[in-house]
């Protein structure tokens, strides 16, 4: 099952198996052990269950605001119009960044070699959030014409950023009590980095969980997500 928010903007995982005896693949059945007793039932080993994750989620995280226009996201100071192109590229690519993950942080950006102002070219440059770097393509309209007013570009982030708080907050969103989910309960996730970037939709190694009554083959347990960077933000997919 696989759930991703539609809106803007692990660890090993252990495999629960209950072991089974192996026959003899001629068909004969196997005697029993020297030292069983006649009509004794053979003792079974339940199935190891999960251990819970150190970091509860029982409630939204303040820190994720409600706006990406918030004035705490608004990286200061604003570069006027007579400053250079690039300069000016840095600073949106910032608060671009932080109105997607809506949680204020640190933030710097780079384009090494500088944004060429040409119609379709393309440069490269580097936001930095919270020591998470985000490389991100920067492509010039093959409109543009050079001394025009306006200059229209599109910043195409290579790498997702998946932020700690923002991953708690998502989780409580989609599984918690407000959720309409009555099968979820105790949620709770590794302790992740404050900010990291990941490739899209790959597994990042990070994993969360609930508390499901369908869990442990039905007599209760922990449900495992492995969490993923969208381009609108956490994804959570269930391992089976």
């Amino acid at each position: 099952m696989h759930y991703t928010k539609k809106l803007i903007g692990l660890a090993a995982v252990g495999i629960l198996a209950v072991g089974c005896g192996s026959g003899d693949s001629s068909g004969t059945a196997a005697a029993p052990a020297a030292d069983s007793k006649p009509g004794t039932a053979q003792e079974t080993t339940a199935a190891p269950q999960t251990a819970p994750l150190p970091v509860a989620v029982d409630g939204p995280q303040k820190d994720v605001l409600d706006s990406s226009s918030d004035g705490q996201l608004k990286v200061l100071p604003k570069p006027d119009n007579s400053a250079p192109f690039t300069e000016r590229v840095e600073h949106k690519l910032q608060e671009q960044v932080l109105g997607r993950v809506k949680v204020p942080g640190k933030t710097s950006a780079e384009c090494p070699d500088g944004v060429t102002q040409k119609a379709g070219a393309v440069s490269t440059c580097n936001v930095t959030y919270e020591g998470a770097v985000i490389p991100y393509e920067i492509k010039i309209s093959d409109s543009y014409k050079e001394g025009g007013f306006m200059t229209f570009y599109n910043a195409k982030p290579l790498k997702g950023l998946l932020v700690a708080k923002v991953v708690y907050n998502e989780l409580f969103e989609q599984y918690g009590s407000g959720s309409g989910r009555s099968d979820a309960s105790k949620l709770a996730c590794e302790e992740f980095p404050a900010a990291t970037a990941v490739d899209f939709d790959a597994d990042s190694g990070l994993t969360c969980q609930y508390w499901s009554k369908y869990g442990n083959q039905g007599d209760g347990g922990y449900e495992t997500l492995r969490v993923k960077a969208g381009n609108y933000g956490p994804s959570f997919e269930q391992v089976r």
